[in-house]
Formats: C-alpha cells, sequence, structure tokens
C-alpha cells in the first residue's frame, strides 16, 4: 500500500480521550469504529507508527495500533470473555508447574519463579498451589474468585494488553506483575521463557525455534510497553 497522507497529527476528543488524525481526518480501527483512546501518550505512539511509514506502508510496523484495535473491536465488546480467556492462564499458570524436585530444572524453576509468584501472592491475597510434573491440579477457588474480580475492575485497553500477554506467557502472575510500578518487561519475559531457554540450553538451538522466540519476545514486550501507555 502507497502512503496515503501527509501530515499525522493527535486531537483531543471531547469528554472520550485522544485520535491520531491523518490530514485532519480522525483513524477509525480496521472495522471502522473511531479510534479513540485513553491517553495522548498512547496517541503519541500511534502516530509515531503513521508518521515512520515511508512511501510503501508495512503493516507489520502497526504493532501497537493491531493491539488498540483489538482493545476497541473485540475486548470492548465482550470483557466478560476476555476476563474467562484471561483467567484461564491462572488455572495452569507455567510458574506453578515445576520439575520433579531431583530434576536440575528443578532449582532453576524454585530460584526465579517462586519469588514472582510469591509477591502475586502477597500483592493480590491470593495463595497458588505449585505442581511438581506435568499432570494438571486445579487452583484454589477462591484464588480464581479473587483474581476475576481483579480484571474485573480493569478497563477493556488493560484487559486487551493483559490478554495479549498473558497468552504469550502462558502465565496470568507474569501480566499481573508487569502491571507494578517499575517492573521488569524483559526480566519478566525470561521467566516465562526459563523452560524453553533451559531446553535449548540442553540440547541445542534451533534456528526457526528461535526466530520463534524472539518475535514472541518483542510481542511480549510491545504488549507491555502499550500497557505502559495506558498511564499518562
Amino acid at each position: 500500500m502507497k502512503r496515503f497522507y501527509e501530515n499525522v497529527d493527535v486531537a483531543e476528543v471531547a469528554d472520550a480521550g485522544w485520535q491520531v488524525t491523518l490530514d485532519g481526518r480522525g483513524l477509525r480501527t480496521v472495522k471502522g469504529t473511531p479510534q479513540i483512546v485513553p491517553t495522548r501518550k498512547l496517541a503519541q505512539a500511534l502516530a509515531r507508527e503513521w508518521a515512520e511509514q515511508s512511501e510503501n506502508i508495512d503493516t507489520s510496523r502497526f504493532v501497537h495500533r493491531d493491539q488498540t484495535d483489538f482493545a476497541i473491536n473485540i475486548v470492548a465488546n465482550d470483557p466478560e470473555e476476555a476476563i474467562s480467556q484471561i483467567i484461564k492462564y491462572a488455572e495452569t499458570d507455567t510458574l506453578c508447574y515445576r520439575a520433579d524436585p531431583e530434576h536440575s530444572l528443578f532449582e532453576r524453576q524454585q530460584a526465579v519463579w517462586e519469588p514472582l509468584i510469591e509477591r502475586v501472592e502477597q500483592s493480590h491475597g491470593v495463595k497458588f498451589t505449585r505442581v511438581s510434573g506435568i499432570v494438571p491440579r486445579p487452583q484454589p477457588p477462591e484464588t480464581l474468585a479473587k483474581l476475576s474480580e481483579f480484571l474485573s475492575g480493569r478497563d477493556h485497553f488493560t484487559l486487551a494488553g493483559m490478554q495479549t500477554m498473558a497468552s504469550l506467557a502462558a502465565s496470568l502472575c507474569i501480566p499481573l506483575l508487569a502491571l507494578e510500578n517499575g517492573a521488569d518487561p524483559i526480566g519478566l519475559w525470561h521467566a516465562a521463557s526459563l523452560e524453553e531457554e533451559w531446553q535449548s540450553d540442553l540440547w541445542g538451538r534451533d534456528q526457526e525455534a528461535e526466530t520463534r522466540r524472539r518475535r514472541r519476545q518483542e510481542a511480549f514486550l510491545a504488549a507491555c510497553k502499550w500497557v505502559n501507555l495506558l498511564n499518562d
């Protein structure tokens, strides 16, 4: 697609938020809904994606736009479904599933994952069940209820970012920690991919797998940044 605009700007929409304009026209999502976002920072990030395009538009560079459209077109229309999808990652959270205690991986998991889970437990007043092996065990119903209550208080933009992070990390603990002030996104990603990295170190690295892993990391970090842009 050829670039069809010259000027990119950000405009405040009364009582609604902020919107990117191209040659004075407000942007819409791919489904035609006005793409109005809650903060000027996010709108400016969206504007940069358009401003930095060259003569031929590269749609793969619209990372924040795609996440924003997901929030507006999908999550806003059914936030309960989004919460249902997110809470599934608490039921089978990667950080809760450890190797057998005699396995060499177990010690590394304990060292990296246990402090993170304990932080979530303390912050949200919940308790997770740790599991050794691959056979799933249910999490306490009160834990799932309390986390569902927390999610129900989040706006659809935050839920969208959390759903993206949770799906990439196979964990709800990871996006919960990503919401904290002073969060370390790259450290959280390394924690989420600990077992995968351990397997690669043990058995060798495949180029295709490394490329997929790098793309997932980039998507996770972009989602973390996007959620941070929701805070003015």
